[in-house]
């Protein structure tokens, strides 16, 4: 049992500067970062979307003639550059912290959201890898709590730090279940 329960709260309303509870991150924690390799695999998966967008569109345009077709085809263009901007920012955002009783994780750019996940909350912890992923040596931790809404997941790790996060996470919810 932590010896100040609104410790975690205070953490996040306390920001310096008298910011507000998300801007910056809680600099009181030491976040680690995921593989910068998930940008890759990011922009693959946008990269087949893409193809296929552009292809049904090139399609409408060529059977039909149409101008909406071009102009379609202009936006999903220009979508797809947006979004491959945005990737490199977004998988940049991700983090998570170990603290003695909880696991931070934080990630987004324009929706920013800081999930805190009591170790004693979990009922399992899940890593999973794709075939994409596992070809950049990736994987996922994906905790499960007993509230879906506060499921949290970790992408991007090395499937030795998966393995040791998953076993370290399984350990401590297991040692702070048996105190309740």
């Amino acid at each position: 049992m932590p010896a100040d329960p609104g410790a975690s709260n205070a953490l996040l309303t306390a920001a310096p500067g008298g910011q507000g509870p998300l801007e910056p991150w809680p600099d009181t924690v030491s976040w680690q970062p995921i593989s910068t390799d998930l940008i890759w695999v990011e922009l693959i998966r946008l990269a087949v979307v893409l193809a296929i967008g552009l292809a049904v569109t090139a399609v409408g345009w060529a059977l039909s003639g149409h101008w909406l077709f071009g102009l379609a085809l202009a936006v999903v263009v220009l979508l797809g550059a947006w979004r491959a901007i945005t990737v490199v920012r977004a998988v940049r955002a991700w983090g998570y912290a170990e603290r003695e009783n909880d696991l931070l994780v934080r990630h987004g750019l324009l929706v920013r959201r800081l999930s805190i996940v009591p170790y004693s909350r979990m009922q399992f912890v899940d890593v999973s890898a794709g075939p994409l992923e596992r070809a950049f040596d990736l994987a996922t931790v994906q905790l499960h709590t007993a509230a879906a809404a506060s499921d949290a997941r970790v992408p991007g790790l090395r499937p030795a730090e998966a393995s040791r996060l998953r076993d370290r996470l399984t350990a401590l919810g297991e040692d702070r279940a048996e105190g309740l």
